[in-house]
């Protein structure tokens, strides 16, 4: 399971053309599930996700969370954070889990993360989608679990 986190300050989703998510101040997730990922490691990465301290306290330092600055999330399903690349220059998504799987497992994240008391907006898990994200620092987190 991967996951990559921005703040951000506003993003919005698009999807044939139609306004599906936006967003003000918080986190834009980018979320890719593996083959034989489990539910034990979605619920640890929401946790983690909920309580990751990157917006700034009054001294300037990064001490606050997405819920602490009443931010929201925006959680987008992203196979390609699965694509292998060490041979050739095409990606190998041989290693993501099948959509069907990965679909369930994201639906269970963002539910995780709205029980972490975060408010959660969706992508289009599969979809077509246009994000404009004004990022914020830039702040950019990696997670492999």
């Amino acid at each position: 399971m991967k996951a990559v986190v921005q703040r951000v300050t506003k993003t919005t989703l698009k999807c044939d053309g139609k306004l599906i998510s936006e967003i003000g101040l918080g986190l834009v997730v980018y979320f890719g599930v593996a083959q034989g990922d489990t539910t034990d490691k979605a619920v640890y990465l929401a946790r983690k996700i909920a309580n990751l301290r990157v917006f700034e306290d009054d001294n300037k330092k990064m001490n606050l969370s997405v819920k602490d600055v009443n931010g929201e999330i925006l959680a987008v399903s992203q196979f390609t954070l699965l694509g292998e690349v060490s041979h050739g220059n095409r990606p190998s998504y041989s290693n993501a889990e099948e959509p069907t799987k990965a679909n369930e497992m994201y639906q269970f994240f963002m539910e995780k993360l709205k029980e972490e008391g975060v408010p959660v907006k969706p992508g289009v898990f599969g979809g077509d989608m246009k994000i404009e994200q004004f990022n914020d620092g830039p702040v950019t987190i990696l997670y492999e679990i």
